[in-house]
């Protein structure tokens, strides 16, 4: 994380000044900062969120810091402030029963790990801020795109593994297949 994403951190903590105290002396020590204000974070499960977090960076989709927290098993994705709507239209687009998911807006905060944090921390950065994100709109639409996309995408996979417990069993029902 750069100097100038500590600071856009630390703005949001309640005492920025004490926030960034604590990271001069710990680096790794997590901190809880408030939603809302500079920005908002949609919550899902770790499972979901690891896949959203591929498509989005393989596609050049544009989305801002990621922060996963391993012992809750969920990753959070930070929108600028005020992203709901956009990103509820842009789920109602995409499915009449989007996935399960937490959106962190005005009177909720987030834990963010500190600037350093090491491999074996409870919370790491998957994507840290560089700096105060630029306003995107396309942001909430591509994360809510992202979202559908790896639900249904895991969804698949579920269900290929229910229907072939083994890769015997696939490959025998691609040979029934075959033969007639």
């Amino acid at each position: 994380m750069t100097k100038r994403g500590v600071e856009w951190l630390a703005a949001a903590a309640d005492n920025p000044g004490e926030c960034r105290q604590v990271w001069a002396d710990d680096p790794r020590m997590p901190v809880l900062v408030q939603t809302g204000r500079l920005f908002d974070v949609v919550s899902v499960d770790q499972r979901l969120g690891t896949e959203m977090f591929d498509r989005l960076r393989l596609s050049g989709m544009p989305f801002g810091p990621s922060v996963i927290d391993r012992r809750a098993q969920r990753v959070g994705f930070f929108l600028g402030s005020g992203s709901h709507e956009p990103f509820t239209r842009q789920l109602q687009r995409e499915t009449e029963l989007p996935p399960s998911f937490r959106y962190l807006g005005e009177g909720c905060a987030v834990v963010v790990p500190g600037p350093i944090p090491l491999s074996d921390d409870r919370y790491q950065w998957l994507r840290a801020p560089t700096r105060r994100p630029e306003a995107n709109p396309l942001r909430p639409v591509a994360l809510a795109t992202a979202l559908v996309a790896s639900a249904e995408l895991l969804a698949r996979i579920d269900r290929f593994g229910e229907q072939y417990p083994t890769p015997y069993a696939a490959v025998a029902d691609l040979t029934d297949e075959t033969d007639h």
